[in-house]
């Protein structure tokens, strides 16, 4: 980062000192961009950094884009009641400042007789969120679908689907427009505490910021930003794990409307039906437990896609399969542990005023964004 960037930084901040920012958020995904604009919609003078060359490269663009109802998590989680309010918050938000998205609604299915159980178990567990689904017999779902092969399905109507790139594009617009600045190609790699703030290395100390508050919002890398604070207790930060899930595209048209998912599975939602806004099909993700992250697409995983998808839809062609992209989960459990909840840790927790970080945000973290934004604005003012 060279001078005449660093000057710009903080011409643009307008900051009392020199080296003193009000908020930092580390992370410019879809959630570190929707705290951005709450922090700065509160009044705050934020810097968003960015380790890579643009936001919302990582895990905010390798996903479904689905905006969830807030079905499997269990009652009373983070997962559940941040899903619920901020996709509440997000239909709103879409309408008002025009940001491509329809309520499709999805099915989720029971591909045989001893599946039902559980579909009436994942009603159940929706309910108690507060999410109201219709349970369909066979011939029901089937005339919503003609193409699905199943014994019975869940009909949930508030599901839908996102432009995430135009929902990062309002976000990262609306904080600019309150005075916040994203400087990308701005890695993180110290942070120390100190009665001021925090202080924050970045690029290996081409840049010395002290931040009065400050979020870590790094996905898959929140753990390792979290470790890179001196003094900051072991036993607070959670074990990384990355369960990536590759996509497959479908070659033509898709005979269906809603999306479709089978049956959740241990670490995703099984091998589902998705929709883009243009009305072409994909399927994912599959899960893949894997020790550094790693999108490469291997086409051989398409016959493993092929089975899954014909127990819903045996009339898949041969050869209709095209691989397109992989994704990320940024777990903080391990393949053989539930499933956890996210951690958004504020300073009761850990004892730094003004520092939340924010562990094991994936889906439904896009659904919950606006949700979780207010929600840290509010951890970061505690003492």
């Amino acid at each position: 980062m060279d001078a005449g960037l660093h000057a710009i930084i903080f011409e643009s901040l307008h900051c009392v000192s020199m080296n003193t920012v009000d908020a930092v958020v580390i992370g410019a995904g879809v959630v570190g961009l929707a705290v951005a604009r709450a922090l700065a919609m509160h009044g705050r003078e934020t810097l968003i950094l960015e380790a890579r060359q643009q936001f919302g490269t990582g895990t905010s663009s390798r996903n479904s884009e689905v905006v969830h109802a807030g079905i499997y998590y269990p009652q009373g989680s983070l997962k559940a009641r941040l899903c619920v309010a901020g996709r509440d918050l997000l239909y709103p938000y879409c309408e008002q400042y025009g940001i491509a998205h329809r309520r499709c609604g999805k099915l989720i299915v029971a591909t045989s007789e001893a599946q039902l159980p559980e579909l009436e178990r994942i009603r159940s567990a929706a309910q108690a969120n507060g999410v109201r689904l219709t349970l369909l017999r066979r011939e029901d779902a089937v005339r919503l679908e003609p193409e699905l092969s199943c014994a019975g399905a869940l009909h949930s109507p508030l599901t839908g689907i996102i432009d995430s790139h135009e929902y990062m594009l309002a976000l990262l617009g609306q904080s600019q427009s309150r005075g916040a600045t994203l400087v990308c190609d701005s890695r993180v790699t110290g942070m120390s505490l100190d009665p001021a703030g925090v202080l924050i290395s970045v690029n290996e100390q081409e840049l010395q910021l002290c931040a009065r508050a400050v979020i870590n919002c790094a996905g898959l890398y929140a753990p390792q930003v979290a470790r890179s604070i001196d003094g900051f207790p072991a036993d607070r930060i959670p074990t990384p794990y990355f369960a990536k899930g590759t996509y497959f595209g479908l070659a033509g048209r898709s005979p269906f409307r809603h999306l479709v998912y089978p049956i959740p599975e241990h670490g995703g939602l099984g091998v589902h039906l998705t929709l883009d806004l243009g009305g072409r099909a994909r399927f994912g993700p599959d899960v893949q437990w894997i020790d550094e992250p790693d999108y490469d697409v291997d086409p051989r995983r398409a016959d493993r896609f092929y089975a899954a998808i014909r127990e819903y839809w045996p009339a898949l062609p041969d050869e209709a399969l095209q691989p397109a992209y992989a994704g990320i989960r940024p777990k903080i459990s391990s393949p053989t542990e539930p499933a956890a909840d996210f951690r958004i840790d504020g300073p009761t927790a850990h004892g730094i005023p003004g520092l939340v970080n924010l562990f094991g945000i994936e889906s439904p973290g896009l659904t919950a964004s606006l949700a979780i934004a207010d929600y840290v604005a509010t951890l970061a003012c505690e003492t």
